[in-house]
Formats: C-alpha cells, structure tokens, sequence
C-alpha cells in the first residue's frame, strides 16, 4: 500500500494498530477501500467487527462511485484520528469510455468535527456548492474539489486558515468571494477551467502564493492586486477572454511564467512584452480593432450601438435602440419613444461643488453626465444605466440616481443592479427629461403620507426608531420623511476621547410642509448603548435638537417629558429636525455633539506627490482616504517615486483644496483649472482626487538640480495670493494642510533637439484638426512627443498602427528612443491628417494607453485654440451673436 506517500511523509506516520486484521485491507493506520467494488460494504463491516482498531486509522481512501457510499458517510465522523481521507469518483466509465461522476451531493454536518484532518479530496463528484462543514476543519491543508459542478464557494471559505493547496478545476464558478483573500497560507491555488468573469481585488492579499492557475475561464480583465503576490512564480492565465494586463505584472520578483496565450490582447504593456516569462501566442496583438456599431438579431431583438471613446453622440430612431457608451453608461430606448429621428450628445463633467450642492452625509459615486438637448420629452420611458463605485457600507445607506433640472436637484427612484461580465455596480431608473445626471449614496430615507387620521413609520435601519402621528395631527396630507445615522461606540469614544460617553443614533425627521403639527408627535429612540432603564441616571441623559443651517445643537431634555422604558426613550414634538440622544457627564453636551457631528462627516486622507522615474517633470498630486494610500502606492511604485505621504488631514465631501508649488517650481502648461501657479482641487472620497502636472523649474538646471516644493491649501484657488500668505502655517485662520518636497535633477547634456531632423527624418508641414474646433500644430506634436517616454509603443497600437510596424520602427531607431517615440507619432499624424476626428482618436489613444495627463493637456490645448479663435471672430464681428445684433439695430 503506497499511496500518498506524500501526504504520510508530510503528516507523520501515527503508530501502527496493534492487532493485525487477517483477510481484511486493513494496513497499519491506513485503509485504501478505493480499488475494490465492494470497498463500502468492506469498510461497514470493519467498523462494525472491529471499531478500536477502525477509530485508529489516519489515512482513508474510498469509491464514490460505489452505491453504498452514503451508508457509509455517516460512520466517518467516528474516526477521530483521520488525516487523509479521498472519496474520489471516476473510477467507472460510461458506454462511451468517460469516466463517470460519483454521486456525493452533500457531507454529514458532523463531517467538520474530523478536526485532525489535513488532507481531504472530493474530486470527480456531484457537488454544486460546498458543504458548510468543510469550512469547520480547521487543520486541512490540502482541499480538492476539482470536476464537480460548484458555481459558488462559501462566504466563510478564508476560514480555512491554514489552507496551502486548494483546486477546483473543472468546475462552474463564476466568481469568488472576498473571503479568499484570508488565506494567508495558501501557496498553490488552481481555479482553472471554470466560468470566472471576475476576480476580488482581495485575491492579491494571498502574499504567499507561488502558483495561481486562472486559465479557461472568461475574464475580461485581472484585478492590480495581483501585483502584491511578491512570492508568485507561476501566473497562467491563458486562454481566457482577457483584453489588457496591468503592467506591474512584470514587476513581481519572483515571477518565472506568465502565460498570456490564447486571448483577446490587442495591445500589452511594453514590460510585459519585453520579459522573457511571458508567452503572448495567439493574440491579435497590434490587429485594429472594429467596433460594432449596430447588432441587429433575427429574432426582432432591439439595436444595440456601441460607441467608441471619440464618439460624443448618438441617434435615436422611432424603432427604438439600445446604447452603450465607452464609459459603460447605457441607455434604452423602446420602439415609439422617439416620433422622429432625434440626435442626442452627451459629456461627462467634473462635479463642481458651486452647482453640484451636497447634502451632509451624501457620498458622490460617480461624475456628471450631461445630456443634451436639455428638457427632450419622449412618448415612452426612457432607462438609463449608469456605474458607479460602490461604497463600502451599505446597510444604512442607498444608492440613488441625481438629476438637476437647470434649478433644483432631485432624486430618481433607483434600482441597483450587478451588470456584464464583469459585474460592475449599475444605477438604473427611468429619466424623465435630459439634463445633468450623476450617482449619489444616501443616508436610507424611509417616507410615509401622513392624513388626518394619523399614522405610523419606522426606520428599516433601526425597527426600533418609531415616529407615531395620532388622529388630527394634521388637516391635509403631508409627505414625511425619516432618516437615521447609526454612532458606533468606538467612534463616540476616539472622537471624544471619553469611553463613558454614549449616544442613540442621529435621527432626521423633515416635511413637505413649513406649518407645524397640530397635535404632538411621539417619537421612540433606542437609549444609548449599555444603558438600560433600570440603570438610568437621569441626570447624565440629555436630549439634544439639531439646527444644522446654524451649526448648533441645543439641550431641549427640560423641554420636553421624556418617558423611559427598559429600551427606549418616547418624547413629543411638534416640529421636525435632527433628534440625538446623549449619556454623559459632560456639562457642555451641545458643544461636543457640535464637534462629533462634524468629525462624522469628516475623512482622513493623505496626500502623495510622486515624480515619474523616466521623466521627473511629470508630477502626481493625488488626495487619498487613509485607508486606500498603501494600495495606491502599491500600483504606483514601479513608474514613480517621491517623498512618504503627508501627516493625515481631514477634508468634507466636496470640499475644495488647491496645491502651490513652490521654492523655485513652476507649472509647464497653461490649464483652465490653474489660477496664478496653483492647481484646483474637489475632494470626493469614492473617485480618483489625482492630477498629472508638468513643471519646470525658474533658474537653469544644466548646473544644478533645483529642491522645491509643492504645498496643499484649504479652499478655493485665490485670485491673487501674496507669498507671505502662502507660508502662514499655524494658528486657527491657517489654511494650509501640508508641504510635500519635490526635486529636479540636474539636466544631462543632449545631443540634438526636437526641431531638428533625426537619423534622416524630416518634419513635414502638420497641422491637426481645424480653427473651429481646435488645432494642433506642429510644435504641439513635437511637446507632446517630448512627453511620451518608454510607453510610445502601446501608444502607437492604441492609435491603430500595425504591430508589424511598430516592431519596425523599434528596429529601425534601436539605438535612439526620441527617434522611436517621433516616426510613431508623425507617421499616425501624416496617415490621419485628413481625419476630422484624429484629435479626439489621439486623447482616447492616451487614456487607453494610461497617459491621463497627456489626455489632459491635450484637451487644455485644444480648448486654448477654440477659445483664441472665438475671440477672433468676435474681433471681427462674424460671430452669431454679433451678426444678430447688427441685424437688429438695422432693422431699427
């Protein structure tokens, strides 16, 4: 009997059983069952003759395919000391020679009391989601679950802590849950060959994995966690649906495969292309790619359009459409909504906080859409789909769809829905005119109509949070809303750094109507935690009323009669607003709830000013939530480098902050959102607070390096800020948050300049795009150029050169990257000169390609261009408005 001599080396032989059983297959502390046909019915009768000896055994192998096999289940638990145990199918085969599945479905619950096992195979069976008590055994290291029929693994799967090797090949998962990111100890994970359409971002927490199998499945896209797995020495993700790779990939240290064959890449990352590990056939790499405009099904199905980037409109025809845009906003249109053909833009905007208002407590998911024209009315419900990103709590609050209607904001009924492939987080209502719309977490808002008869509504954050309307309350029905922020205790006590403070949760009560009740209300609030009615000190209770617009919060206890019952406290009002319930010793109990509330909608954050190693005059500002910065970091470690994080600050949601460089710094381009050397700012803490700047410095640095810095500033971006104002640092008035350093290197002496040929190649007279729309020029190629580095080559595929002739050019100026970087470009810009699109196409080619901030500039110049040649023809009265006018006063 040799079988598993692994997991016996691995596990320790256990002594020997004592008393040799004569004509029977029981080996010492092993039982291998698995072979024989009547392997079950052989094991009942041991454990029937001979269960000492039975409840010895460690290592156990059985048939699944055998038909007593659940007879047989039952008496496993018994054997205490088992470490090893296979109830494996497969072993008979079918008419047509396959082997046949065995017929386990499910595990007796008192399977997860074998607390002494450490290996456990259950492949070749039936299983379509795994038995909870698996997740009960504590010491198993080695799990196989592998040709089942999972479609799912348990929430709890990271208990398995000490889990080393897990595969469940050959099965139908479509995803995982976050809980796989708990096991620390994993080192082996095979997940190929199932239907995974996405991975958890917390599969990078799996730091000592050495080999992950992902091949075989559907996935899109892989998440940047894997980037952490700095033991991983085997990544295969072949022959999946995959159409980029993030390029820290090939940063892992340890990493010797990185099998990429097989899938839809049509353009990867020069270091990943450039490693030796990595296998790339069968990918369209450098195809260009076309994309499906219209998708008309034989079965009457609706149209589906699909947009490019460059694209910002779409039209809508009477037969109705559905569409989708680069973004992954979509839209449907049902046949009659539109009576005639009507063309529909679309942009999406930066949130301004001097239109985009707030209310406490909302989190902003995503930017603003605009669609246009504004107020189109259509026969039919129109539904749009926007993502979003989802927060981190959502019990106590809702994710709604904003709109704004050129005067007020209101919000949508919305429904949330997991979409795609990759199951992004969708918002979905129905709009009921085009204007501006974006996505926005809510506290819960629970509603009632109120009539005369009176009535009751509750929280469905907290049932126990009661408002009753008594008969005659009111005369005409009114509309009421309620709301509820849940205080944890933890946060009472670090924010007020006093353990023996508590408070019920925030209650917002608010009317359609200014007139108060006729009758009182009565309103039932939890007491605070840890106190009952029986311990109540009434002294230390206070019951406070909330006037947000003045910032205050007034003891009102001595106002009101509070009656107390074992859980709760009941007071009438007669009016609405912010209701809280404090236990305290604290004399000045308004003051500190004033300062709690605050710190409620306060967020920690950190901010990062990193420079690019191949071009230091690239710098990253970003303002990060404190829990996201070493994440962050971690993505950006291997393109750039600079200073460790600033000390935490504390920002409000949509609120404005600008950064100054300075000490010799200055900023390289002229932006809309720069006012006198500064950049502008909006903290959101859900979307990305980050902007690429390119800087040059005030004196010559062919002689030495220059040492500035760049500083964060509470507000908005001043019209004119003396310097004296800028280095005021301290004291209550202070706006500033914190100074990061930033260094430019002395410059290295370059042959040769951007205006002159290189290695034979001339510049030929180019211009891009027109006078109305924005041009750029031939000098503007030339800067752009001068920015764009090592990434060129993925650049050049994301604009549609061939592959074959981006290995030429890369061949061809081997010795020269400006060289390299310059054909590229000038080559695309000769080729699509003609192209009223080309510079849009060239913007979407920057973002695809990860050069945000040459998109950015790009734009910044273009929107230069089109604002010079407004003011030109308004100089020479061609304009619309102007010729209206003239018009006018002829007519007078």
């Amino acid at each position: 009997m040799a079988e598993l001599p692994e997991v016996g080396e691995a596990l320790g032989e256990g002594s020997f059983v004592t008393v040799a059983l004569e004509g029977c297959r029981l080996a010492g502390n092993r039982l291998n069952l698995d072979v024989y046909p009547d392997g079950c019915r052989q094991f009942l009768d041991l454990f029937e003759k001979r269960r000492e000896e039975m409840a010895q055994v460690e290592f156990l192998r059985l048939n699944c395919n055998d038909a007593l096999i659940d007879s047989t289940l039952g008496s496993l638990p018994v054997l205490k000391c088992l470490k090893s145990l296979v109830l494996k199918g497969g072993h008979t085969q079918d008419e047509f020679g396959a082997c046949q599945q065995g017929s386990l479905t499910t595990l007796p619950q008192d399977f997860g009391s074998l607390l002494c096992l450490v290996h456990l195979d259950l492949s070749f069976n039936s299983f379509s989601r795994l038995p909870s008590c698996i997740t009960d055994l504590a010491s198993l290291r080695v799990l196989l679950v592998c040709h089942n029929s999972l479609v799912e693994l348990p929430e709890d799967f990271g208990q398995l802590s000490k889990l080393t090797f897990f595969s469940a090949m050959k099965n139908q998962l479509q995803n995982l849950p976050r809980s796989i990111g708990e096991l620390a100890a994993l080192q082996r994970l095979d997940l190929s060959e199932n239907a995974l359409q996405s991975l958890p971002d917390e599969i990078g927490c799996l730091y000592n994995c050495m080999e992950l199998d992902l091949s075989g499945n559907q996935l899109m896209g892989v998440p940047n966690s894997l980037a952490n797995l700095q033991s991983l020495q085997q990544l295969r993700l072949h022959s999946n649906l995959l159409v980029t790779v993030p390029a820290s990939l090939a940063s892992l240290p340890n990493l010797s495969r990185l099998d990429l064959q097989n899938n839809r890449l049509r353009a990867i990352p020069p270091e990943i292309q450039h490693s030796p590990f990595v296998h790339l056939r069968g990918n369209p790499l450098g195809e260009p790619e076309t994309p499906l405009q219209s998708d008309e099904s034989s079965s009457g199905e609706l149209g589906r359009v699909f947009l490019v980037p460059s694209e910002d409109s779409f039209t809508v025809t009477p037969d109705g459409c559905k569409i989708i845009l680069a973004c992954g906003i979509q839209f449907y249109f049902p046949p009659g909504a539109a009576t005639s053909s009507v063309t529909i833009h679309f942009q999406m905007l930066s949130p301004d906080p001097q239109w985009v208002k707030l209310r406490h407590h909302d989190i902003l998911l995503s930017e603003v859409l605009e669609l246009q024209p504004h107020g189109v009315v259509f026969q039919q419900e129109v539904q749009i789909w926007m993502p979003y990103t989802s927060p981190q709590t959502l019990h106590e609050r809702e994710v709604v769809v904003r709109t704004f209607n050129g005067q007020s904001w209101s919000d949508l009924q919305t429904k949330v829905e997991r979409r795609g492939k990759l199951k992004k987080h969708m918002a979905c209502c129905s709009i009921p005119h085009f204007s501006w719309f974006l996505v926005v977490s809510r506290l819960v808002e629970n509603k009632c109509s109120v009539p005369s008869e009176g009535t009751l509504l509750f929280s469905t954050v907290d049932p126990s949070i009661k408002v009753t309307f008594p008969p005659g309350v009111t005369e005409e029905t009114r509309s009421v809303t309620l709301q509820v922020l849940p205080v944890s205790a933890e946060e009472l006590a670090e924010i007020t750094d006093d353990p023996e403070s508590r408070a019920s949760p925030l209650l917002c009560l608010s009317q359609n109507s200014t007139v108060d009740f006729l009758r009182p209300v009565k309103i039932q609030l939890p007491l605070p935690p840890g106190v009952t009615g029986l311990t109540l000190d009434r002294s230390r209770l206070h019951l406070l009323h909330g006037n947000l617009q003045a910032q205050t919060w007034d003891d009102i206890t001595n106002q009101v009669v509070l009656e107390f019952t074992h859980l709760y406290a009941r007071f009438e009002v007669t009016h609405f607003s912010w209701y809280w319930l404090w236990y305290t010793t604290k004399t000045y109990v308004g003051g500190i709830a004033r300062k709690v509330y605050e710190r409620l909608r306060l967020y920690q954050v950190n901010f990062i000013a990193l420079q690019r190693k191949k071009d230091p005059e690239q710098v990253l500002l970003q303002c990060v939530p404190k829990h996201k910065v070493d994440p962050v970091l971690g993505k950006l470690h291997d393109r750039y480098q600079g200073p460790e994080p600033s000390d935490i600050v504390e920002l409000f949601e949509g609120e404005q902050f600008f950064a100054a460089f300075e000490r010799g710094i200055n900023i390289d381009a002229d932006r809309p959102d720069c006012v006198d050397g500064r950049i502008s700012f909006i903290f959101y803490s859900h979307l990305k607070n980050m902007k690429e700047i390119y800087v040059t410095a005030e004196v010559d640095r062919k002689g030495q390096a220059v040492r500035g810095q760049v500083s964060f500033y509470r507000g908005e971006v001043p019209d004119n800020v003396p310097e004296d104002a800028t280095k005021k640092r301290k004291g209550p008035d202070s706006h500033w948050l914190a100074t990061l350093p930033i260094k430019l290197p002395k410059l290295k002496s370059r042959s040769g300049d951007h205006s002159e040929p290189k290695n034979g190649f001339s510049f030929p007279p180019l211009n891009l795009g027109n006078a109305e729309t924005g041009y750029l020029t031939q000098a503007n190629l030339l800067g752009i150029a001068g920015r764009i580095g090592a990434d060129w080559q993925t650049i050049g595929l994301n604009l549609g050169l061939p592959y074959q002739q981006i290995e030429r050019i890369g061949y061809n100026h081997r010795e020269d990257l400006d060289s390299q970087i310059l054909n590229m470009l000038f080559s695309w810009a000769q080729q699509n000169s003609e192209d009223q699109n080309c510079v849009k196409k060239l913007i979407a080619a920057m973002k695809e390609s990860g050069r945000q901030d040459i998109a950015d500039e790009i734009e910044t110049v273009i929107e230069l261009g089109r604002q010079k040649y407004r003011a030109s023809i308004r100089r020479v009265g061609l304009d619309q408005e102007s010729s209206t006018e003239d018009s006018a006063i002829a007519m007078v």
